[in-house]
Order: structure tokens, then C-alpha cells, then sequence
């Protein structure tokens, strides 16, 4: 048997940590003690998931046959860089492969310069005055800081926020970060493309979509994603298997003119289009696993995933290595009362896992914290739960059921997955495209 480090301690890292532990042994490098991974790992360092020197000699004391890096700030922060230094593979973007996320204007720059074409128009600005200028001559825009912002650093001028607060954010933005990016505001559905990679060779996982809005029926403020679902054919009912093609291709060009550029990416990129009128554009990529889009995708892996991380690792990656059910999946996440903008802190959440499993579904945990048997909430996304159907409907109501079981001052959308709520994306598209 192997064994696996893995660093983060999220959902996301609760998700990858079950399927590591299949076929390996694990230990963990996370800040905080998160109760599904702890029942898992072996032996856990707990360090902040940025620190790369600490993580690293960690490593290497521990000697793990591998790595797997999931956390985007671990990876900003060059900590596969460090594990690898230590003569350990790792499974997780280089912190210069990372800058297709952790500099959005980097990202968009190197598509352009690659003639890649999926980007909408971009303006950088490193003068306030000029930013907030040029923002009042537009309707609609999008306003983005350079860095990780965490999934709740973009403001959508003319839709998500006023105007008048979208031009204090991007002064703001230029006077803390020295710039602000400014977007073509795209009009269309959102999707998540998620794929392994090992240099230029990209694999794809089924499409998901993920619900960024607090609340139900797209309302509210943007969050790191309240919930997601995946279709049984692994498209989605708004989305073409030519569309779904023409994004890989963007994914792939990408992924050819990083190696091209003597960088070398082995670990998971993540792309989110939108899906327009002209086709599917990017709105950002990642150079990790979504949270939420992760537990869709890996619930329904049928390989083994250690053996995938394997092949990543040694250039031998082809699509007969990953398999998945054709089965549909939903994620209901549970957070704290006032989530995001002032998230209740260390009330007790009460979460029965053999009533959850009994009807079905699975449960990821994420900043909870459990102390002699008592789980509290940690001030972000607290539990998210899953269910699985042969069709999307049958998932969701596996979800529903089992997300009305977590107790606490707690809330989450009763709408994700929903057919009111599909049927809506689907005629949303119709009349884009005319």
C-alpha cells in the first residue's frame, strides 16, 4: 500500500482524502482539525496549509511516496515546489503553473498571447481615477482584484452590485493591490469543467454547476459556492456535447502552451466558463479541484484514484485511467446563519452521519471543528452533503433529505438541483441564443 500526503483541510481535501485512503495510507498537513479527515489520516501535521517550509519537512520526516497539494493558497505559496524539493512527486500545480489562478491578469494575458480564444475583453487598471472613469462610461462590468479573493472577490457592476459600489471597489482595489482588472460583463449560464493533467495530456471529468448566490432563486451575495449538480450523461441539460468540446479544446490549447513555455503542470486544472451566445468563455481558471464541483466528480470515480495520481505524476495519463458512473449527483452545503458577510461563529451543529447514510447520501465536512464528540460551527461553509440518483432528480431529493437531518443555526438552498430551478437555466440559454 502507498502512502499519501495530503494537504488542506476543506471539503474539497475531505472529498480527495476518502479516495486516497482506497488504496493508500494517509497523512495530512492541514491548519485546522477537520473531523472526516481526522478519522482518516494516520498522522496529521496542523500548520497553516501556506507555510511551505514547515509542510515540507514534514514531508520530509514522514516520507510519503506522494503528495497531493489541494488548497489554491498552498499552491500560490509554492508548497508543491517545497514537497518536491525534498525528492517527493507531488500531485499539484507548481506555484508558476499556479498564476492561471493566482494572477487573473497573468491568466488572461498568456491567453491572449496564445491566441487561445476564450476571453472575454479585459482592461488593467494601476491609476484609480482612470478605473473608476472608465467604469461609469459601462453598464456592466465585471471587477476583479489580480489575487485569490477565496471565491468572493468579484463584484458585477449592473447585475450583483450598483454602480456606485462597484466604482469605491475598484479604487479600493487599486489602492490596496496597486491594480484592478476590469471584464466584460459575459451574459449566459455558468459551468465547471474540471480535468487532470499531466503536462499537455488534460482528461476530462463530467461537467458540474455550481451555485454561487446565498440564497435561493440566485439571490444574495457571491459565496465559495452554496451547492452543485452533475447529470447522469455527464453534460449538462443546458449544455451540448459541442460546447462541452469547445471548452476542453481551450483547456487543452492552455495546458499545450504552458509546456510549450517550459513549465511543467501535473495536478488538476479547473475551468469555469460561461456559456454564451458565441460559445463557452472563461471566466477563471483553477489550478485545483472545485468546492464544490470536487465531490460531484469524485463520488462518481470508478478508478482507482491513487493509481491516477500515479500516472499524473509520471506522464502516463490517458482517459482509460479515469472512468466515471453515469449516475447524477447533488451537493447541498449547510452554513452559518449570516453567511458570508457575517458568518455566526462556535454554535453547535449537530450532524448524524448513519441517519445521512441511511437515506443515501454522504457527508464532506468543512470548517467545523469537533471537540470530545461536539461539532461547531467555524465561521465559513460547515457540512456539505451529497446524493446520487440516475437522474438529477432523484439526487437532489436523496440530498434534501439527508441535508434536512444537519441541526444548528444553520441555513443552505432548498433550490439546488431542483427542476424549477434547471428548467429556468435551460430557458435562460433559449433566450440568449434566440
Amino acid at each position: 500500500m502507498h502512502k499519501a500526503l495530503l494537504v488542506g483541510g476543506g471539503a474539497r481535501e475531505h472529498a480527495i482524502a476518502k479516495r486516497l485512503c482506497e488504496s493508500s495510507e494517509l497523512i495530512s498537513a492541514m491548519k485546522h482539525k477537520n473531523p472526516g479527515i481526522m478519522r482518516l489520516a494516520k498522522k496529521v501535521l496542523f500548520e497553516s496549509d501556506t507555510n511551505a517550509e514547515k509542510i515540507a519537512e514534514f514531508a520530509a520526516a514522514e516520507k510519503p511516496d506522494f503528495a497531493f497539494v489541494g488548497p489554491d493558497a498552498a499552491l500560490g505559496a509554492g508548497v508543491a515546489d517545497a514537497i518536491e524539493a525534498k525528492g517527493i512527486p507531488c500531485v499539484g500545480a507548481s506555484q508558476k503553473a499556479a498564476m492561471l489562478e493566482t494572477n487573473k491578469l497573468f491568466c488572461r494575458q498568456f491567453l491572449k498571447d496564445n491566441g487561445i480564444n476564450c476571453n472575454p475583453d479585459f482592461f488593467a487598471f494601476d491609476d484609480a481615477q482612470e478605473a473608476v472613469g472608465f467604469l461609469k462610461g459601462m453598464e456592466k462590468a465585471v471587477v476583479k482584484p489580480l489575487g485569490l479573493t477565496g471565491g468572493k472577490g468579484v463584484k458585477v457592476m449592473g447585475t450583483q452590485v450598483p454602480k456606485q459600489e462597484a466604482l469605491d471597489y475598484a479604487a479600493m482595489l487599486v489602492k490596496k493591490d496597486g491594480m484592478v482588472l476590469v471584464e466584460e460583463c459575459l451574459e449566459g449560464e455558468e459551468f465547471s469543467l474540471q480535468a487532470f493533467v499531466s503536462g499537455d495530456i488534460v482528461i476530462e471529468m463530467p461537467l458540474v454547476q455550481d451555485h454561487k448566490r446565498a440564497f435561493e432563486n440566485d439571490l444574495g451575495a457571491n459565496t465559495g459556492g452554496m451547492g452543485s449538480y452533475s447529470d447522469a450523461n455527464h453534460l449538462l441539460p443546458f449544455v451540448s456535447l459541442e460546447e462541452k468540446n469547445q471548452a476542453l479544446e481551450a483547456m487543452r490549447q492552455t495546458m499545450r502552451a504552458v509546456k510549450k513555455s517550459g513549465v511543467e503542470y501535473k495536478g488538476i486544472l479547473y475551468g469555469q466558463f460561461m456559456l454564451t451566445r458565441k460559445g463557452p468563455k472563461l471566466v477563471e481558471y483553477n489550478a485545483r479541484f472545485a468546492d464544490p464541483e470536487s465531490m460531484n466528480v469524485l463520488s462518481l470515480l470508478q478508478s482507482d484514484f491513487t493509481e491516477l495520481c500515479w500516472k499524473i505524476i509520471d506522464g502516463t495519463l490517458s482517459q482509460k485511467h479515469a472512468s466515471f458512473e453515469k449516475k447524477a449527483t447533488v451537493v447541498k452545503y449547510a452554513v452559518p446563519e449570516g453567511y458570508p458577510d457575517n458568518p455566526l461563529k462556535g454554535a453547535e451543529i449537530m450532524v448524524d452521519e448513519g441517519k445521512i447514510n441511511s437515506l443515501g447520501g454522504e457527508v464532506f465536512y468543512a470548517s467545523v471543528s469537533e471537540e470530545n464528540g461536539r461539532l461547531s460551527l467555524g465561521g465559513s461553509r460547515a457540512i456539505a452533503v451529497l446524493g446520487k440518483g440516475g437522474s438529477i432528480g432523484e439526487a437532489e431529493g436523496i440530498a434534501q433529505k439527508a441535508i434536512e437531518t444537519v441541526k444548528g443555526k444553520i441555513f443552505y438552498r432548498k433550490d439546488i438541483g431542483t427542476k424549477e430551478l434547471i428548467e429556468k437555466r435551460i430557458g435562460h440559454m433559449r433566450t440568449i441564443k434566440g
